[in-house]
């Protein structure tokens, strides 16, 4: 398993340049069976990390381009009358895929944003009373820009929420952008990828991560740190209890990654800040800034 993350984690590395710790938070969101958020600003590979993950685990891919005039209904599917066989028929939207990229989802209207909270929670969508289960696996990676820029909706709480993690990917470094300025166009270097992670392997995964063991102190430390949140002054807000289980179902992926059997508090705190960092309201500028004093003031058991 190890083997083919690795290769997975490389390959990627290839399209995303200089951004490997942002894949690997990308995986392990993945792993963990977690919807991902990746705000920044455009043109700096949002995108083409969503694409690339998909093509390199071979799973269905569908983007939807989030828009001012988007429908729920282009989501989600809609019920259209067949005059030939004189009843109703449910016609699937973009979202029966294994990875939909919901691309620049705050420029889309509440409304339409809406229509992925039942998919992104319960994997199934409902149209006037029919339930409609979602493929296996199932993730949604949104990108969304800078709440400043114009024409941008700034997603609630509530569907925020939905997503595990949220991450950043950032300006590339030098050399990284020499080699992006004078190597080929990174589209076209995504259709020669191989699939290195078939969705049954991914699906076996997902339930290995699962078994990995979080001992009580360890439990103590996660506790402890979601006590704080709710009760410093640091934060207007502080973590849910969904929150704690998306901090611990997520740090025992990270353990997984490092090939351990057992999580330890650096696996917790490797992921605190794009788990905890959209969660909690704070006058912080990024999710570092914001999981800070809780790295500060709690102490590892």
């Amino acid at each position: 398993m190890q083997q083919t993350l690795d290769q997975l984690i490389q390959a990627a590395s290839q399209i995303i340049l200089g951004k490997e710790q942002q894949i690997k938070l990308s995986l392990c969101c993945l792993l963990t069976g977690g919807h991902l958020l990746i705000e920044d600003i455009p043109g700096v590979g949002k995108t083409t990390l969503a694409h690339a993950l998909a093509k390199l685990m071979g799973l269905e891919y569908q983007r939807i381009q989030f828009t001012s005039d988007l429908l729920p209904s282009d989501i989600i599917g809609a019920t259209i009358y067949n005059p030939d066989q004189h009843q109703f028929t449910f016609h699937k939207g973009a979202i029966f895929k294994q990875m939909v990229l919901a691309d620049e989802i705050n420029r889309a209207t509440p409304k339409a944003q809406s229509a992925l909270l039942e998919a992104m929670e319960e994997r199934q969508v409902t149209v006037e009373g029919q339930t409609y289960r979602l493929p296996e696996p199932f993730f949604v990676i949104a990108t969304q820009n800078p709440s400043h820029q114009l024409g941008t909706f700034p997603l609630p709480e509530s569907q925020l929420d939905r997503f595990l993690m949220r991450i950043e990917l950032g300006y590339p470094d030098h050399e990284a952008e020499r080699e992006l300025l004078t190597g080929q166009n990174r589209y076209k270097l995504i259709a020669t990828l191989d699939v290195h992670m078939p969705a049954e392997q991914l699906l076996h995964m997902q339930q290995a991560v699962k078994e990995v063991y979080a001992s009580p102190a360890l439990l103590d430390y996660i506790q402890a740190l979601i006590k704080f949140t709710r009760e410093s002054d640091e934060y207007q807000i502080g973590l849910s209890p969904r929150a704690g289980l998306a901090l611990l179902n997520s740090a025992k992926a990270w353990a997984f990654m490092q090939q351990r059997e057992s999580v330890i508090p650096e696996d917790v705190q490797a992921v605190l800040a794009p788990v905890a960092g959209h969660r909690l309201r704070a006058e912080h500028s990024n999710s570092d800034n914001i999981v800070a004093p809780l790295l500060t003031h709690v102490a590892i058991p």
